[in-house]
């Protein structure tokens, strides 16, 4: 297990290595004097200044969109709820000027075709399918006096009508239920209504403030952005398997979130309900409020977010109402720009379970990597996760219930095809090799392959 952290590690540190030095190379004499030069104010995106954006006179104030949960901070710092991502990720989304209400769209739609074992290596999990996983997200906010914030974000997702209600094919994933029977090899649809919120934020003192987040359903502040919304994911179609020990959480029925921002360090704790999404992707389950979290995050430079969190959670699977969960996860991500439309974007992410039934801890390691030059990507995604026999439903092959080592490495390339009224159409093809482990070879093989092409429509880059 230290081994595979190592590993992903020293690959995280010297991706960013060679991004920094090829972004040196490719820097003007110039640019470079400019980058140099200090400044005693934040800055909000390439070449923005925040210090206007305090000066409630001034036209920026108006015409600028900030954090939904900062005054102080640039838009480009939220992720998924309420955490955070680096300054430097750019964003994707078409932006709605009001006079007194600032908004923004943003989304994703791939159609593809999804084989999950190419050459029908196992007798399990191997099928094929034609889907189309989707997310369209709406926010806005609204300036209060001269210190508060209120904002608003929705999403909802079209899986139920255009993937299904039982989800799509991935091979040894696991996590909730239908129909009466655990989801395995298969990843669950999101519910129609993913988040519904509202928050309300109040600078306290320079450079510090309190947010109130409210959501039915929402996200607690738990585990890393979720995978939809890592700049390192978002061309990969697919949930990570890992996703149950990491993010699972972001569509909570019933969560308030109380957040203290002081710079670049963020304390938050979270009552939410630990029930995971039931079957029926149309409703809205019913608010419990009985499980916990607490998150740290710390921003250290515009480059780098990293947040650490623990999460108490009752009762989260349908199928194991006796089973509790105490989720413990820690992220680091770095996003670094190599020019106005390339960068590369990295995320590594550690998350375990604790299960209060068999009072085991099992594991998980993902480390994302995107490569974006201007028209064309390369990224790749890299899992370490351990599951047993009763997660994975096989009880009656293992009765002794042994813990089984699955790794899967993902490998895809994309290229936008077209660019129409500031929205992308990229074409894209991915490769997954998963290692099974000795004992599950006979009903996997011993390395299935995935195969998955696709086109991908999403809002262009937001041109800062």
């Amino acid at each position: 297990m230290k081994k595979h952290i190592l590993l992903v590690a020293l690959f995280l540190i010297s991706t960013a290595a060679l991004a920094q030095h090829h972004h040196e190379m490719n820097m003007t004499d110039s640019a470079k004097k400019k980058m140099n030069m200090k400044s005693t104010k934040p800055m909000m995106m390439d070449g923005m200044d925040m210090g206007d954006m305090k000066m409630d006179t001034t036209t920026h104030h108006h015409l600028m969109m900030t954090s939904q949960f900062s005054r102080d901070l640039p838009m480009n710092r939220d992720g998924s709820g309420t955490s955070w991502v680096p300054d430097e990720t750019p964003i994707y989304g078409y932006m709605i000027h009001g006079k007194k209400w600032m908004s923004m769209v943003h989304g994703s739609f791939f159609a593809r075709y999804n084989n999950q074992d190419l050459f029908n290596s196992g007798k399990r999990g191997g099928k094929s399918k034609f889907d189309a996983p989707n997310w369209l997200m709406f926010m806005t906010q609204h300036k209060v006096g001269s210190n508060g914030l209120f904002s608003v974000n929705t999403m909802f997702s079209f899986d139920p009508f255009l993937v299904g209600a039982g989800g799509y094919p991935l091979l040894y994933q696991t996590g909730e239920s239908y129909q009466g029977h655990k989801l395995v090899d298969k990843q669950h649809p999101h519910d129609l209504f993913a988040e519904l919120s509202v928050a309300y934020t109040q600078r306290v003192a320079k450079d510090a403030d309190i947010s109130l987040s409210v959501g039915y359903p929402g996200e607690p502040a738990l585990g890393p952005p979720v995978f939809m919304h890592r700049l390192s994911a978002m061309n990969n179609p697919d949930a990570p398997l890992s996703h149950h020990y990491q993010d699972a959480t972001h569509i909570t029925f019933g969560v308030a979130t109380l957040g203290f921002r002081v710079k670049n360090v963020k304390l938050e704790g979270s009552v939410f309900t630990g029930r995971e999404p039931d079957e029926y992707r149309y409703d809205f389950d019913k608010a419990r409020f009985d499980s916990y979290s607490v998150r740290l995050s710390y921003n250290p430079s515009k480059e780098w977010a990293m947040q650490i969190s623990n999460g108490w959670i009752h009762s989260p699977e349908e199928a194991e109402p006796q089973q509790n969960v105490n989720r413990f996860t820690a992220s680091v991500i770095h996003t670094k720009m190599l020019g106005i439309n390339s960068y590369v974007a990295t995320t590594l992410v550690y998350g375990q379970n604790h299960y209060s039934g068999n009072k085991r801890t099992q594991p998980s390691v993902l480390f994302e990597n995107t490569l974006q030059l201007n028209k064309t990507a390369i990224y790749e995604r890299y899992e370490f996760v351990q599951k047993d026999a009763h997660e994975l439903d096989l009880e009656q092959q293992f009765p002794l219930n042994p813990d089984l080592n699955i790794n899967a490495l993902t490998l895809g390339v994309n290229r936008i095809l077209g660019s129409f009224k500031s929205t992308n159409i990229t074409g894209g093809v991915q490769g997954t090799l998963n290692v099974s482990p000795s004992a599950l070879k006979p009903l996997y093989g011993s390395a299935p392959v995935g195969f998955e092409v696709y086109l991908r429509i999403t809002p262009g880059m937001m041109n800062m």
